[in-house]
């Protein structure tokens, strides 16, 4: 659906985003992850259409940019006006009118689970159901690509559940999704891509079960300290890490597991645990924005 390509955006001597490219598959989930200061709200309001790149471009199939809508991560809305007025008064900003507009509001309330709350006005409502407000906001017109900034603040457990049927309900309509969050946690559950910013460079961008599939690793455990054999056991391969009690053996490494066993039963180690693991999500975001 879109193509980032080379974006850089600078703000006076600050650099938000330096050279950003990565695909936005049609139907897709991206999750951007990354910490504060990344520069995943910049690249929200340049996709959204709200601010324009130093440099770079997003391009879209066919050379016509898909409608957006766009939930930001601070979200402010007029304290005073009921929930349903607000979002008729949405409705009527994106070209809906009457009958129409009604309709998507009741619709995008039933989504979000606020039906019950339409009447309140937003000042008496919590944090968690002003996320929800914004969320329902963001599914009025009807757009093909929808960015959602930080969607699961304020939310509860169970309300956070709730979002993600949503957006997984919102892919198998064909929507495209792309959603900036620090919850690598959800992520794992309802998004198809991964993007990693940190310090506004791309650090890792790849389908989300390529992420998960990524560098294997055997863990073996010993009983003592290694260190008196790390001299012979590091020599091996440069995918060879001791610490302490722990060997492990990363990608190519791992095919010397009866080598390296045989050194430790050999100098009179115990081994108490031999796993072959796949690094998390987690492992490869702490590595990415290093």
């Amino acid at each position: 659906m879109l193509q980032v390509e080379n974006i850089s955006k600078r703000f006076y001597n600050i650099v938000a985003l330096d050279d950003v490219s990565f695909s936005v598959p049609r139907g897709s989930v991206v999750g951007v992850v990354g910490p504060n200061g990344a520069g995943k709200s910049t690249l929200f309001r340049i996709l959204a259409g709200f601010l324009n790149p130093d440099s770079g471009a997003v391009r879209a199939s066919g050379g016509v940019m898909p409608a957006v809508g766009y939930k930001p991560e601070r979200l402010l809305f007029p304290g005073q006006m009921r929930v349903d007025s607000y979002l008729q008064l949405a409705a009527r900003l994106s070209l809906q009118r009457g009958a129409s507009a009604t309709t998507a509001v009741a619709e995008a309330l039933a989504t979000v689970q606020l039906s019950s709350a339409a009447r309140q006005r937003i000042k008496n409502c919590s944090k968690g159901m002003r996320q929800r407000v914004g969320i329902a906001q963001t599914l009025l017109g009807q757009a093909p690509l929808l960015l959602f900034d930080e969607p699961w603040n304020g939310l509860d457990p169970a309300a956070q559940t709730e979002v993600e049927s949503v957006f997984r309900r919102l892919r198998e309509e064909g929507r495209t999704l792309i959603i900036s969050t620090h919850r690598l946690h959800e992520l794992t559950r309802v998004c198809t891509h991964l993007v990693i910013l940190s310090r506004g460079r791309v650090r890792y961008a790849d389908a989300l079960f390529a992420a998960q599939e990524r560098q294997p690793q055997i863990t073996i455990e010993d009983t003592r300290d290694l260190a008196p054999l790390a001299g012979i056991l590091r020599p091996l391969h440069p995918g060879v890490r001791v610490a302490g009690s722990v060997v492990v053996l990363e990608g190519e490494a791992m095919a010397l597991r009866r080598q390296v066993l045989s050194l430790l039963l050999s100098a009179g180690f115990d081994m108490v645990r031999l796993e072959t693991q796949r690094k998390t999500l987690h492992d490869i975001y702490t590595e990415a924005i290093q």
